[in-house]
């Protein structure tokens, strides 16, 4: 595997090897890249990996993100060399291509239209929560809000009877909220609180969560909570270290 870091705004576009492997455009700290990366992980996909810096992003970038944003996967070894954008569209392409030893989405329609509904729900509480995690001054309400969109997972983990919500295997809703739940526990060093999800209402969620931790993929792309918390205050300083995790 081949890591590049790439110079900023200004710099040429890196030369790399012109081997047809794919190539996945990132950022260590990003959430979204993180979800290309436990599917990159799950499936063994060959990859090289190309570290973006998001404050000052080349201009070659928006060639493969024209929004200039991570995850991005470029398809060298397909005419035209196409590339991806989108976290769950990657997912959904990365399992179709690589089968693997398993699918990770659903066979069947209904469960796999459900289950991208239930990621989507994520995200009151990603909406929530961005402030506590990556500003100084979040709204009083930010907690009790993020916690009412957890209450969702909570219900949905319980009714599921499963240990993932995969069923007895990882899934790809495992996979696609896990990011965040790596990101949570870093509020235990970045607030006075040193908040932690309630034991008694998140009960199966966190029991979840620790399974969870113990996968493979997970193991192999995840960072400490303590290194995310260290992120996490660069950004509050209002200088982000994208490279405090290397």
């Amino acid at each position: 595997q081949f890591n590049h870091h790439s110079p900023p705004t200004g710099s040429p576009k890196p030369e790399l090897p012109e081997d047809g492997v794919l190539r996945w455009y990132s950022m260590r700290f990003c959430p979204y890249s993180h979800r290309t990366g436990l599917v990159l992980a799950a499936k063994k996909i060959p990859h090289h990996t190309i570290y973006i810096d998001l404050t000052e992003k080349p201009e070659w970038y928006i060639d493969y993100s024209p929004l200039g944003k991570v995850p991005a996967i470029q398809l060298p070894h397909l005419p035209g060399q196409p590339a991806l954008v989108e976290s769950l569209v990657i997912a959904e392409y990365l399992d179709e291509q690589y089968p693997g030893e398993r699918k990770l989405f659903p066979k069947d329609p209904l469960q796999k239209a459900l289950d991208k509904i239930l990621i989507e729900r994520l995200s009151p509480a990603v909406s929530a929560i961005y402030p506590v995690l990556f500003t100084t001054n979040p709204p009083a309400d930010a907690i009790p809000n993020f916690e009412k969109a957890l209450d969702v997972f909570e219900q949905e983990i319980t009714e599921r009877g499963t240990p993932y919500f995969g069923g007895d295997k990882i899934g790809i809703v495992d996979y696609m909220i896990w990011p965040w739940f790596e990101r949570f526990p870093a509020l235990q060093y970045t607030l006075e609180s040193k908040y932690h999800l309630d034991k008694t209402r998140f009960k199966n969620l966190l029991q979840w969560r620790d399974l969870v931790a113990q996968d493979e993929a997970v193991k192999a792309t995840g960072l400490d909570p303590r290194i995310h918390a260290k992120f996490m205050r660069t950004r509050h300083e209002g200088k982000a270290n994208y490279d405090v995790a290397f």
